[in-house]
């Protein structure tokens, strides 16, 4: 199963910082040697993704980030790292289609955010390989994110991009569909002539079309990163948290990176 993890955004919103925002600092950990350590935002995804499923990751990054590239390097313990890049910011579609020359159409995919922590870890693992599907998180401000509408059958019925006039506080933290999919949603993007900059319009003009997508309110915490606000929010969150071990699948030495992921500097 591949994750896509776009993360070619400037983080203007955060700025300044002299690295990615997928680096910034946000809680701690232990190393194998019990020496506790900071995290990467970006690591919480990761984590998250290879608990789903995920045995292969793409970066998706712009050209100035390489030091994504350089903390990473190309595997996280088993888990091998792939990155393409894309040239400017053209939103959330164009960055999730710059992988599809990786993804086959024979394997599940699961899309997340990189600046983002959200609970319970393990949520992915209760989406289905077999369909366009969301997890979903409650929040108090829902027009701030993309808000989904489910029928008591848990069908999506649409997406509210950025809206005032939100009618759902559930909002979707990642998704997971087939590879084939994710194609086909390519297809139909390309037919719009690219004009979707966001996953949810996109989604919308696939349901219109008689297609289904589904949500599942598994989420019980939700926290975009990106802003000052959403940053201490995060420290607020982990605050009551002992610092998290090392996961298994993270002990490895990095195959192409410098040192250990217990090792990470920031």
């Amino acid at each position: 199963m591949w994750g896509i993890i776009p993360a070619a955004g400037n983080g203007t919103r955060i700025q300044p910082l002299a690295f990615s925002k997928e680096l910034l600092p946000v809680g701690s950990r232990l190393d194998a040697s019990g020496i506790e350590r900071p995290r990467a935002v970006s690591e919480y995804l990761i984590e998250r993704m290879v608990r789903g499923g995920a045995d292969k990751i793409c970066f998706v990054i712009s050209p100035w980030k390489s030091d994504i590239l350089q903390y990473y390097g190309g595997a996280v313990g088993d888990v091998d790292l792939a990155y393409v890049c894309q040239a400017g910011a053209a939103g959330l579609c164009d960055a999730i289609f710059r992988a599809l020359p990786l993804i086959p159409e024979s394997e599940p995919v699961i899309v997340g955010l990189p600046d983002t922590i959200w609970f319970p870890s393990d949520a992915l693992a209760r989406l289905p390989d077999d369909r366009l599907s969301f997890l979903l998180f409650p929040v108090e401000q829902p027009e701030l994110f993309d808000a989904v509408d489910l029928d008591a059958d848990g069908r999506v019925l649409d997406i509210q991009v950025k809206s005032s006039a939100a009618r759902s506080n559930w909002i979707w933290g990642a998704f997971k569909m087939p590879g084939a999919t994710l194609h086909t949603l390519h297809r139909l993007w390309l037919r719009r002539e690219r004009s979707d900059a966001y996953i949810g319009t996109l989604v919308n003009a696939w349901l219109a079309e008689g297609n289904a997508a589904w949500g599942l309110r598994a989420g019980t915490s939700y926290v975009d990163v990106g802003t000052l606000n959403g940053y201490r929010e995060a420290m607020r969150l982990l605050g009551g948290q002992a610092a998290a071990p090392v996961p298994s699948h993270a002990t490895a030495k990095r195959r192409t990176g410098s040192a250990t992921l217990e090792g990470n500097t920031v």
